[in-house]
């Protein structure tokens, strides 16, 4: 294992350093805590707070700023945040608004994200949460009941924080990010894992031939380990099962999101994104907004995920409203 780190075991507690030294105009790290919290406390508006496991990078301190979140919360590795964690960040963000928590599907999230929402009601905090649940590829996992949280998470982030910067109460804008997360499907593909520092080896093994379909963001098994296939057979593949969730006539509208699991050249994610292009254009559905980058990422790992988001013109108006934070700009 080739890595630029110190301690295994300190890896989370510097990367947190880094990033607020890197970004002070946009996060401080929450004294004694795992948290970044928006520089300049945004008052008189609903405080969004979301967070995972480490690893995932930028996702989630990159997308704490005007109009995303208020606060993330950095787990260990590929492990959830403890419900302390997560409790302190809602206080450290809550305006008197009400705070919602966007939480991705996965068990130990769940659990704990959960626990700090007891919390906050118990202190008298406002407080509501939505589960996101975008991966079409499995419906239970290893590490859930029913489909994954992944990249489409992003999206929940930017409308119902968009929706959060218009004052809008606590009530609508948990109606919207639920409006995302019913309208938001992705699906993914390793050709390479991750390596956990930690572990100091691969989280599994694909042949030089060899990809992962269906791969969870942690390096969870997929559906389906197939022979190599070149760009656009895997785009298809990958298109078949997100659009069969979804009941799109030609002239409908979506978002796209070609996003990198961490050791994909941006060539390679553009190379995709054509493919994607070419099969929407097709079968006359439209594409109102492109992302290309990495989004949420799995460490090292060699892949991608498609996301489309189905669009109306409230989702439209509030994708395309500012947003600034470090790792994501409108």
């Amino acid at each position: 294992m080739k890595k630029f780190i110190n301690d295994v075991e300190n890896v989370e507690n510097e990367m947190l350093e880094g990033m607020a030294f890197a970004y002070p105009e946009y996060v401080t790290r929450l004294d004694g805590f795992d948290v970044l919290v928006r520089t300049e406390k945004k008052v008189s508006k609903v405080a969004l707070v979301s967070g995972g496991g480490s690893g995932h990078e930028p996702a989630h301190g990159g997308y704490v700023g005007k109009g995303m979140l208020d606060a993330a919360v950095a787990g260990a590795m590929f492990t959830s945040p403890t419900p302390d964690q997560v409790f302190e960040a809602i206080k450290a963000v809550d305006a008197g608004q009400g705070v919602l928590l966007v939480i991705k599907n996965y068990t130990g999230d769940i659990m704990n994200f959960e626990m700090a929402e007891e919390l906050a009601e118990a202190e008298g905090i406002k407080i509501a949460s939505v589960v996101t649940n975008d991966d079409v590829a499995v419906e239970d996992s290893l590490y859930t009941t029913g489909r994954r949280g992944v990249a489409g998470t992003i999206f929940v982030h930017k409308i119902a924080g968009a929706k959060a910067e218009t004052g809008a109460d606590l009530k609508d804008v948990k109606t919207v990010a639920e409006k995302v997360i019913a309208n938001v499907r992705t699906m993914g593909v390793a050709l390479e894992p991750c390596t956990v520092p930690a572990a100091g080896k691969p989280g599994f093994e694909l042949s030089d031939n060899e990809m992962e379909l269906g791969i969870g963001i942690h390096g969870e098994p997929g559906i389906e380990r197939k022979p190599l296939q070149k760009a656009d057979v895997i785009v298809d593949y990958l298109m078949v099962r997100i659009l069969k969730e979804f009941n799109l006539q030609a002239g409908a509208e979506v978002a796209v999101m070609i996003n990198g699991a961490g050791a994909t050249p941006p060539m390679e994610l553009y190379i995709l994104n054509r493919r994607v292009h070419q099969i929407l254009t097709e079968k006359g559905i439209r594409v109102f907004k492109t992302f290309v980058g990495d989004y949420m990422t799995s460490i090292d790992m060699a892949g991608a995920s498609v996301t489309l988001l189905k669009l109306d013109t409230e989702l439209k108006e509030l994708l395309l409203a500012e947003a600034d934070t470090f790792a994501f700009k409108m």
